[in-house]
């Protein structure tokens, strides 16, 4: 195993290994740990007290940050007649339809948002493996399987920052809430959206705790452990 390089490990000594931190304490300090060259995405990581192997109790959603996500997202839609020249009109980088699918069984994936109408899902199905395993599959529960006349309102909310929360094969959700570059008022707005979305998709079938622990982290730091209580009221202030 490699071992943490030294910034990395001058990062861990302002944390306090056994305690934990409000929403805006694990803010600031994520800024404060973060020694990378470039900007780095400030990650959301919750383990849930679901079992991710029911179907009743699968969370999963979509939630429009406040203040985006702090980098320019290319966005593809498939699509073709009518829909084309609308997904096109809306600002959409990549559009079309029997190319884009073979471009993409080739090996192309330069874009951070995918859709398509209905009627192309045929044709998007066979990318499932390539697209799914990389969170880019459209899918209709995560409204990215729109009627052409809603493609300007996908389009313009993922150019926003929207951002889709789904929980893995190990009871965790990832989110990314923003850059270590924003405001700290800007990264609470973004987590809070986050926090209010993730609670209110709690699936009927879950039993006992929802969210059991929260933490949150930068793309190159440790791990900050944010203290429940005051993390999940967020949702209701």
């Amino acid at each position: 195993m490699t071992k943490p390089g030294k910034k990395y490990q001058e990062a861990v000594k302002l944390l306090d290994s056994g305690g934990s931190y409000s929403p805006q304490e694990a803010i600031e300090l994520a800024k404060k740990m973060a020694y990378a060259q470039f900007d780095e995405t400030v990650e959301l990581h919750l383990r849930m007290g679901v079992d991710p192997r029911n179907a009743s109790q699968q969370v999963r959603g979509v939630v429009l940050l406040p203040h985006g996500l702090g980098k320019q997202v290319r966005i593809l839609v498939f699509a073709q007649g009518e829909a084309e020249r609308i997904a096109k009109e809306a600002g959409a980088d990549f559009v079309g339809g029997d190319e884009l699918v073979k471009k993409i069984e080739d090996g192309w994936l330069e874009f951070d948002a995918a859709m398509a109408t209905p009627d192309m899902m045929s044709k998007v199905g066979k990318l499932g493996k390539i697209l799914g395993r990389r969170g880019l599959m459209p899918n209709p529960k995560s409204g990215t399987v729109v009627a052409a006349k809603d493609l300007p309102r996908v389009v313009g909310d993922a150019r926003k920052g929207r951002v889709e929360f789904k929980l893995d094969r190990t009871a965790i959700i990832h989110v990314s809430v923003g850059k270590v570059s924003f405001e700290d008022d800007k990264l609470l707005g973004n987590l809070t959206a986050v926090i209010e979305a993730i609670v209110k998709a709690k699936p009927s079938g879950a039993k006992g705790q929802y969210v059991k622990s929260a933490s949150l982290t930068t793309t190159m730091g440790p791990g900050i452990r944010l203290d429940l209580n005051s993390t999940l009221v967020l949702s209701s202030s």
